[in-house]
């Protein structure tokens, strides 16, 4: 399921060494199923070669408004005009402090800007991926520009900090190809959770036995991570509980890391008064060590293994299903059943007990630390079955059919 499937890019390269993660750009949107059209300006192409891009895109490179070939099909010497109506969307990735001055102004003295200026704005959105110096980055001149285009209507990204060409380091180079072409996913998606609050609780709990040891148990987190990035593509605001993983952050989502079941039910219950949906996709553990031990617990030569005793952990989903914020359905609870067989019986008993709208249940063994799940959607009208396939993908679908079970 790929969301840039069948969409038509327009890449803009405007003058910065950060042409040279274009490249990577052109090809990662190939991957997604896009296909990608490079206009470059002649800075640009002091950086990289249109032989580069060509290559990549599989299409001739435009950089001249004076371009006689054929642009969009059409042969009328109108290239600024011919491939901005075929575009689905222009990203300029690198926009440069000038290029995004130029755009500001009106100002359309090369193919690219000419074309900016020329796109539908109803139709067509223009997407500015900013790559600077640090010093130019925080210029009130360029902060006007970016707040100025933004009223305009473009959308102009954030930066990413770290090292840059010139030898500083902060604020200004561009965003990874990775996060670019997940904007563009963004923009590809239905805003079906718009204005929504959504709580995502991912992963394991570990539950201490001694300062080395404890329980825990084998989910990797990669359901509940990308619920978490499925919903803020769906263009809710998000938060994610999440358990000891590794796994990285998705965009645009605020993280919280936990590590026991009380850390993560803390987390959870102050999280949750704000929150209009409650997605509980972590794998709390059932119980703990009653005691957990301050020193490693080492072994004595006598053959006695230590005995434990355990004490029952907090019904996380329960204790929030039960609250009148959810009894009234102002927080709607979706929880998670990873079961190691018979799943539609111990899903819809879950159901039951829990007291949720929504459950959702897998089979344990088959999905943990995969790339891959089956679902089984189950509330009071039954049960759906989500087929095989991508746990982003997945996310995806659960986060729709979500949205369609909201209150209105």
């Amino acid at each position: 399921m790929h969301l840039l499937a069948g969409k038509h890019i327009v890449l803009g390269l405007s003058g910065g060494i950060a042409c040279y993660k274009s490249a990577e750009l052109c090809r990662a949107l190939i991957k997604q199923g896009a296909s990608v059209q490079v206009v470059m300006t002649e800075a640009a192409a002091q950086f990289i070669t249109p032989v580069t891009l060509q290559a990549l895109s599989g299409r001739p490179v435009f950089s001249s408004q004076w371009d006689a070939r054929s642009a969009g099909g059409v042969d009328n010497n109108m290239a600024h005009i011919n491939l901005s109506r075929e575009a689905d969307a222009i990203m300029i990735a690198p926009a440069s402090a000038d290029f995004m001055a130029k755009l500001l102004h009106g100002r359309a003295d090369d193919l690219l800007s000419l074309m900016c200026l020329a796109r539908p704005l109803d139709k067509v959105p223009l997407i500015l991926a900013p790559a600077m110096n640090r010093e130019m980055w925080a210029h009130p001149a360029t902060q006007r520009n970016v707040t100025q285009l933004r009223a305009d209507g473009a959308t102009v990204l954030d930066v990413g900090v770290g090292d840059q060409a010139c030898g500083e380091t902060g604020d200004g180079r561009m965003l990874e190809p990775d996060d670019l072409v997940y904007e563009l996913q963004r923009f590809s998606t239905p805003k079906v959770l718009a204005g929504q609050r959504v709580l995502v609780s991912a992963g394991p709990t570990f539950e201490a036995i001694d300062p080395v040891r404890g329980l825990t148990n084998l989910s990797s987190g990669k359901m509940g991570f990308a619920i978490a990035r499925a919903a803020h593509e769906a263009g809710a605001w998000v938060t994610l509980v999440a358990g000891p993983v590794s796994l990285p952050t998705p965009r645009g989502v605020e993280r919280v890391n936990v590590r026991s079941a009380r850390d993560m039910q803390q987390a959870l219950d102050g999280l949750a008064r704000q929150a209009t949906v409650f997605v509980s996709a972590a794998a709390v553990a059932d119980w703990r060590p009653a005691e957990a031990v301050e020193q490693k617990i080492k072994k004595d030569g006598s053959g006695q293994v230590p005995s434990l005793s355990f004490v029952e952990n907090p019904d996380i989903l329960a204790g929030i299903a039960a609250t009148p914020r959810a009894l009234s359905r102002q927080l709607y609870c979706v929880g998670f059943a990873a079961e190691s067989h018979d799943l539609l019986a111990h899903a819809q008993a879950k159901r039951a007990r829990k007291g949720v709208p929504l459950l959702v249940g897998n089979i344990g063994p088959d999905t943990f630390g995969q790339d891959d799940n089956a679902l089984l959607l189950i509330d009071e009208q039954g049960s759906t079955e989500l087929p095989r396939a991508s746990k982003l993908t997945l996310a995806r679908q659960l986060v729709v059919e979500i949205a369609r079970r909201l209150p209105t």
